[in-house]
């Protein structure tokens, strides 16, 4: 399994530097860190009294990354579920917040165990992991992969401004699928006539 510095590495990478695209409702960002992160963190980096664009154009990946494993996979006791998850729910915390531990525990009620679905990680959803894990080892990361795609289709579903995250300008997959089949085996992958066929209904 990579270590938990391998797999900020690869958020990193993903995540590239600074965007501030006015259809993302996380705002400004650089290296994956939202400026409400910043602000939320109290993160001056100018030292001029207030955490704002700038902050976030100044942030270096290094810090970034700090940031990441301690309040994306430390905090939320990522690292207290199963190895093979945390790659991608570290990944999709990072990409998507307490939504990605939602999209686990509606994953583990479907495996008939049970816990809350609350988007957060106690006691009752590390229980229900290691039960889940157990019971399919060899399928926990897959289906946890595929339901995380999923959330990413029914998310643009729902609002329209964010398709382009779902689906390119030339059809294909967006940069959301991409990066949940990332932690998906091969096999699973949806082929192009899947894709399209999913998507095909939106304008």
């Amino acid at each position: 399994m990579p270590s938990i510095e391998e797999i900020t590495l690869g958020i990193l990478r993903r995540e590239g530097g600074y965007v501030d695209d006015p259809s993302d409702p996380g705002g400004a960002t650089n290296h994956g860190v939202t400026i409400h992160t910043l602000r939320r963190l109290g993160v001056d980096l100018d030292g001029d009294g207030d955490v704002d664009k700038q902050d976030v154009k100044l942030l270096t990946t290094d810090r970034a990354g700090e940031i990441f494993r301690e309040h994306y996979f430390v905090r939320p006791r990522i690292g207290e579920l199963p190895d093979v998850l945390h790659a991608s729910v570290y990944d999709m915390y990072v990409n998507a917040g307490a939504n990605a531990v939602k999209v686990l525990q509606r994953l583990l009620r479907d495996f008939a165990h049970q816990t809350s679905v609350d988007g957060a990680i106690g006691p009752k959803t590390i229980a229900a992991a290691k039960a889940a894990y157990v019971d399919a080892p060899d399928h926990l990361a897959d289906a946890y992969g595929i339901a995380r795609r999923n959330y990413y289709y029914d998310l643009a579903d729902q609002r329209p401004t964010l398709r382009k995250y779902a689906r390119r300008r030339d059809g294909g997959k967006g940069g959301w699928i991409l990066r949940a089949e990332e932690f998906i085996s091969a096999r699973y992958h949806l082929t192009r006539q899947q894709h399209d066929n999913r998507v095909r209904d939106w304008a």
